[in-house]
């Protein structure tokens, strides 16, 4: 009795630690994408300030991409027609508190749609809502847009409850996913370091598995104790005949 109330126990436990670790992952994306869509915000707010109080105009804002860039070579998102879309981002959204609760929870290739195909405040405010509520893709969204969603379901915009989408609404998967997300965080190039190493072990595996009996590949990302010292090792593979081991770091 007493091993299936443990057994009963410990699959409640895991349960509830895996929903933690699920429910955690979430506020953290959503933590990162806020802080990315809210630093396009003041971008936009203090270009749009330069150009009234001093005239700026397209060159200039050319060459503030190209420095910006020079200085975090990692962020696409600083290229020039993105610095356009920031000032239409801070335009449309003049309000922090507004951009805070709203646009700052769905990310930029969605605002970057609404932008483009909704050109109503209201409307551009009711489709966030929806896309935050449903936990709709951008191609959702945009089919929504394009079924004219806003006039065939109501126009009134709703008292908006901010929970957390659920780990696997298309939503939450594209901010796992966002590009602007992992440059921010200067994480792209290390996701296509594994990406390439991925490959090549692939490769390394199927060479030995060519070769035939005596090779093995013994793994990628390998951990050994070394000297008393936890150590990862890039590649290990054996010649079982000669008893040779290749060791990549």
């Amino acid at each position: 009795m007493s091993n299936i109330v443990n057994q009963a126990s410990y699959m409640d436990t895991l349960s509830l630690l895996k929903e933690e670790i699920r429910q955690a992952r979430i506020r953290a994306h959503l933590s990162v994408n806020k802080e990315l869509i809210l630093l396009y915000w003041k971008i936009g707010r203090k270009i749009i300030k330069r150009k009234v109080e001093l005239g700026w105009g397209a060159k200039i804002i050319q060459q503030l991409s190209k420095d910006l860039h020079h200085e975090f070579p990692e962020m696409k998102g600083l290229s020039d027609r993105n610095l356009i879309y920031m000032q239409t981002f801070a335009a449309a959204y003049p309000n922090l508190e507004i951009t805070q609760a709203l646009p700052a929870q769905i990310s930029w290739y969605h605002n970057q749609t609404i932008l483009d195909k909704i050109k109503d405040p209201d409307q551009r405010i009711w489709y966030i809502q929806k896309t935050i509520e449903n936990g709709w893709s951008r191609n959702a969204l945009v089919l929504q847009i394009e079924n004219n969603l806003y006039n065939r379901q109501g126009k009134s915009l709703t008292n908006f409850k901010s929970t957390l989408p659920s780990s696997t609404s298309d939503l939450m998967q594209s901010l796992f996913k966002s590009e602007y997300n992992l440059e921010f965080l200067c994480l792209e190039e290390t996701a296509q370091e594994r990406q390439i190493e991925k490959k090549i072990t692939d490769h390394i595996r199927a060479f030995l598995l060519e070769l035939g009996t005596g090779f093995a590949f013994i793994g990628n990302q390998y951990k050994l104790t070394v000297g008393g010292r936890g150590t990862t090792f890039m590649l290990i593979c054996f010649f079982i005949i000669q008893s040779f081991t290749v060791i990549l770091l």
